[in-house]
C-alpha cells in the first residue's frame, strides 16, 4: 500500500498543462500528471540509506547541474527530490504510484516488483507532494532517472526557475545506445573534451562511446603510425576510461584491423603486408598481416577494458586488386573476406572480448553467412551501415545477419562529412527509420556515427545528430522528428524562445535549396571551395544561380535567430579587468560567444555553418556581377564618350575597389577562416588544422591574384582606354545559363 504522502500534488501551480507536454530527450515511454513546483526557495535531494556511492555519485551530477542553473540546494528547502533504490516499502510505494489506476487496482495485493525491461536501465519517477520521488533497480536506472531530473528544472534565463514535476515510466528500447567517432580524417578531439562528451552523452542515456582508429591509436610496438600531436595515447586511454565509468559509458575502441589502413602501409616495412602499394587494405595471404591484426587488437584490449572491440573491415575495396588477386579470382571475393575474418576471430579469441564488424562487405553473401560456424556468429556482432533514408526500408541489410544467427546493430550517421553543416534532413530520417526497423528486426544496439572525410569535421556542428539519435535508441519504434525538434533548443542550449529551433530547420531548408531545386547535393564544403569563376564554377553556378537569393535567405534567417535567442538569453557576466585570452578573442570573432545560452559553442558553430551556407550563395552571384560588370566595361572601351568612359572606371572600381566584388569575398573568407580556427580548437588539438587554414589561405591567395590582374587592367585602362580580354584575367566572356527546373 502506498504511503500516505505519496499521492496528488499538495500547493502545485499548474504551468504546464498535460497537453503541453514536457520538453524531454529522449521522451521517456510515459509521461502523465505533469504540472510544476517553484525553486525560488531552492530544492533539497536526499537518498534514503543506505546510499550507494553510484548514487551518491549520480546525485552530485544533479547537484552541478543545479548549481550551474542558479537553483540553490540545500537541506531545508520545501521542494525534494527523494532517490530510493527498489527494494524498501518506499521504493515499492513508489513504483506502485506510478501504475496507471487500473493497473494498481488489477495488481491489487501481490508482490510488488520491478517489472523485468525496467531492472538493467528503467526507472520510476513520480510526484510526491514535496517535489519529486525516484527508483529504479539499477545504478544506471538511478542515474539516468537524474538526467531526466536535469530536464525537468526550468531555470531559463530571466525566469524564476520552477520543477516541472510528472509521473514517468522509463526504460530504453536498444540495450546498446552509442557514438562512433571518427578521430582518423583530420580533427582529433582534446581528451578534456573527450570527458566533455562523455557528460553529455551520458545525459542524454546514450551508453557508449567508440573512438575510432585507423593510425592515431597510439602502439607501443608500431610507433611509426601515431602521428605527433595527433595520437590517442595509452594515458589517454586509461584517463578517459576512467573517467567514463561513473557516467555508465562503456568505451569500445575501434580498430580498423582489415581496410582503412593506408596510413599505416604507406610506411615502407609494412609494405609487404599491403595488398596493393600504398593501399589500405592488408593482403589476407602474408602471414604477417593477422599477426599485425592481432597485435593491434592485443594491445588495445589492454587499453579499454570491456566486452567488445570493434575491427571496422568495411570498405575493402582493394581485396582482390593485388597480392590477393589470384585466390580472389578462383574462390571469390565474399569467401577470401570472410576467410580472414575467421582468422582474426580465432587470433583473438584469448581476449575474451565480443568483436563488432561492418557488415557491408558480408551482407551480399547471404548463403555464405549461413554455413558460418556458430562459434564464429557469437564471438561477433554484424552492424548494418547506412547513411542515408531509404524508402524501401532497411531490412535488406539487416536480414542477410538477422536469417544466418548474427546478432545486429544499426548504424546510422549525422551526415556531417563534407558539408558546411550536417545535413539534417537526410540525418533525422536516416537515424529515426534505421532505428525503427532495427527494432523490428531485433537488433540490439544502435551506433551513431561522424565521420570527417576531408577533415574539416567539427564536432560541435554535429549535436542535433547525436541527441535525435540518443532519442531514437532509447525510445520504442519510430521516435517522432517533430517532437525532438520541438524540444531540442529548450533541452540542450536552455534556449527558452525555441529560436534556435527554427534556426536548425532554416539550416535544413538551405541543404534542401541545393538539393532538391538546384540538384547539386547540398551545401558541401566541395562548393563552398568552388571558384564560381573556373570551368566546374561555371557549370555548378548555371544550376545554383537560379537559387542563390533563396539559399542566402535561409542561412540568414538562421543567423538572425541565432543572434535573437542570444540576445534573449542576455549576456554572462565577464570580469572588469580580465586579460586578454583566447576565450577573449573568440568572443570577438562570434560576437556573442559569452551569451547565457548553454552549448554556446555548439551555437557558434551552428552560426559558422550559416556564414559559410550564406556565402556560397553570395560568390555565385558576386561572380555573376564580376563578369557582367566586366561585360560592360570591355564594350565600352572603344567610345570617347566622357561619360561612356566614366562609367567604365566604375565598373572597374565596382569589381576590385574598395567594396569591390573581390574584395567582399576575399574578407568573407578571411573572416570566415578565424572563426573556423577559433572553433577547432574549442574541441581539438592543433593537429590537422593547418591544411584546412592552407585551403582558406590558398583560396583568399588566388582572390588576391585576381585583384592584381584587375589592378593591372584598369592601369591599361587609364594609359590607353583599352582594357585585356576576359581570357586574359582569366575569367569567362559570358555566363553559362541553365533554365530552371532543368540539370
Amino acid at each position: 500500500m502506498a504511503l500516505l504522502w505519496i499521492g496528488a500534488l499538495a500547493g502545485a501551480s499548474p504551468m504546464w498543462s498535460q497537453s503541453m507536454g514536457l520538453h524531454l530527450i529522449p521522451m521517456p515511454v510515459s509521461v502523465s500528471n505533469i504540472s510544476s513546483q517553484s525553486l525560488s526557495a531552492g530544492i533539497q535531494i536526499t537518498c534514503s540509506a543506505p546510499c550507494a556511492a553510484e548514487d551518491e555519485f549520480a546525485i552530485a551530477d544533479l547537484k552541478a547541474s543545479l548549481a550551474e542553473h542558479g537553483v540553490t540546494v540545500n537541506e531545508t528547502a520545501a521542494v525534494h527530490v527523494l532517490v530510493t533504490r527498489f527494494g524498501p516499502p518506499i521504493s515499492k510505494a513508489i513504483y506502485q504510484d506510478s501504475l496507471p489506476t487500473e493497473e494498481r487496482m488489477a495488481h491489487g495485493d501481490s508482490p510488488i516488483e520491478f517489472p523485468e525491461p525496467m531492472k538493467a536501465e528503467g526507472y520510476v519517477i513520480i510526484p510526491d507532494g514535496k517535489g519529486l520521488a525516484v527508483t529504479a533497480e539499477s545504478a544506471e536506472g538511478i542515474f539516468y532517472a537524474l538526467q531526466t531530473v536535469k530536464q525537468m528544472v526550468d531555470a531559463a534565463p530571466g525566469r524564476a526557475a520552477v520543477l516541472h514535476t510528472a509521473t514517468i515510466r522509463d526504460w530504453p528500447a536498444m540495450k546498446y545506445r552509442g557514438l562512433d567517432d571518427d578521430l582518423s580524417r583530420g580533427p582529433v578531439t582534446t581528451l578534456e573534451f573527450q570527458k566533455k562528451l562523455i557528460r553529455t552523452l551520458a545525459a542524454y542515456k546514450v551508453n557508449l562511446y567508440s573512438p575510432y582508429f585507423e593510425h592515431t591509436a597510439g602502439y607501443a610496438a608500431n610507433p611509426l603510425w601515431g602521428p605527433p600531436g595527433g595520437t590517442v595515447t595509452a594515458a589517454d586511454a586509461a584517463a578517459l576510461v576512467a573517467y567514463a565509468k561513473p557516467y555508465h559509458v562503456m568505451i569500445v575502441p575501434e580498430q580498423e584491423a582489415f581496410g582503412h589502413l593506408h596510413h599505416n602501409l604507406t610506411w615502407e616495412q609494412y609494405q609487404t603486408l599491403a595488398e596493393t602499394p600504398h593501399g589500405a587494405v592488408l593482403a589476407p595471404g602474408q602471414a604477417g598481416s593477422l599477426a599485425l591484426t592481432t597485435q593491434m587488437l592485443t594491445e588495445l584490449a589492454g587499453q579499454y577494458p570491456g566486452p567488445f572491440l570493434h575491427i571496422g573491415a568495411d570498405e575493402t575495396v582493394d581485396l582482390g586488386l593485388g597480392q590477393t588477386k589470384e585466390e580472389v579470382d578462383s574462390r571469390g571475393l565474399a569467401p577470401v573476406y570472410l576467410d580472414f575474418m575467421q582468422r582474426i576471430a580465432t587470433a583473438v579469441e584469448p581476449l575474451h572480448r565480443r568483436l563488432l564488424f561492418w557488415g557491408d562487405i558480408a551482407q551480399d553473401a547471404p548463403d555464405l553467412l549461413k554455413q558460418l560456424p556458430d562459434k564464429f556468429k557469437q564471438q561477433t556482432i554484424a552492424i548494418a551501415w547506412v547513411y542515408s533514408p531509404e524508402p524501401k526500408g532497411y531490412d535488406r541489410f539487416l536480414n542477410p545477419f538477422k536469417n544466418a544467427g548474427f546478432e545486429t546493430w544499426v548504424a546510422p550517421s549525422v551526415n556531417n562529412y563534407r558539408k558546411v553543416y550536417p545535413n539534417n534532413n537526410l540525418a533525422l530520417l536516416n537515424i529515426q527509420e534505421f532505428a525503427r526497423d532495427g527494432q523490428r528486426l531485433g537488433s540490439t544496439g544502435l551506433l551513431n556515427t561522424i565521420w570527417n572525410d576531408d577533415g574539416e569535421g567539427l564536432f560541435n556542428q554535429d549535436w542535433y545528430g547525436i541527441l535525435f539519435g540518443a532519442a531514437a535508441a532509447w525510445q520504442k519504434g519510430e521516435s517522432s522528428i517533430s517532437q525532438f525538434q520541438n524540444s531540442y533548443a529548450q533541452v540542450f542550449h536552455n534556449d527558452a524562445t525555441g529560436k534556435l529551433n527554427q534556426a536548425q530547420k532554416e539550416l535544413m531548408a538551405g541543404h534542401a535549396v541545393l538539393k532538391d531545386q538546384a540538384k547539386v547535393g547540398d551545401a558541401s564544403n566541395s562548393i563552398f571551395w568552388l571558384d564560381p569563376l573556373s570551368k566546374d564554377g561555371l557549370k555548378i553556378g548555371a544550376q545554383v544561380r537560379p537559387y542563390t537569393h533563396e539559399l542566402r535567405l535561409h542561412a540568414e534567417a538562421a543567423l538572425t535567430l541565432i543572434a535573437e535567442a542570444r540576445a534573449a538569453a542576455g549576456a554572462k557576466a565577464v570580469a572588469e579587468h580580465a586579460a586578454p585570452t583566447t576565450a577573449v578573442y573568440e568572443s570577438e570573432i562570434y560576437g556573442a560567444a559569452s551569451s547565457n545560452l548553454e552549448e554556446p559553442d555548439a551555437v557558434d558553430a551552428m552560426e559558422l555553418g550559416a556564414r559559410r551556407m550564406d556565402l556560397i550563395g553570395l560568390n555565385f552571384q558576386l561572380a555573376d556581377e564580376l563578369v557582367e560588370g566586366y561585360q560592360r566595361a570591355y564594350a565600352a572601351q572603344g567610345s570617347t564618350d566622357k561619360k561612356v568612359r566614366a562609367a567604365v572606371g566604375r565598373e572597374l572600381s565596382d569589381i576590385n575597389g574598395v567594396n569591390g566584388r573581390i574584395e567582399d569575398m576575399r574578407d568573407r573568407y578571411s573572416l570566415l577562416r578565424d572563426m573556423f580556427a577559433a572553433e577547432w580548437l574549442r574541441s581539438n588539438r592543433p593537429y590537422a588544422l593547418r591544411p584546412v587554414l592552407e585551403h582558406y589561405d590558398y583560396t583568399v591567395g588566388l582572390l588576391l591574384t585576381r585583384s592584381d590582374r584587375f589592378r593591372s587592367a584598369l592601369r591599361q585602362w587609364n594609359d590607353s582606354h583599352t582594357l585585356p580580354s576576359a581570357a586574359e584575367l582569366g575569367i569567362p566572356s559570358a555566363l553559362v545559363t541553365v533554365p530552371v527546373g532543368t540539370k
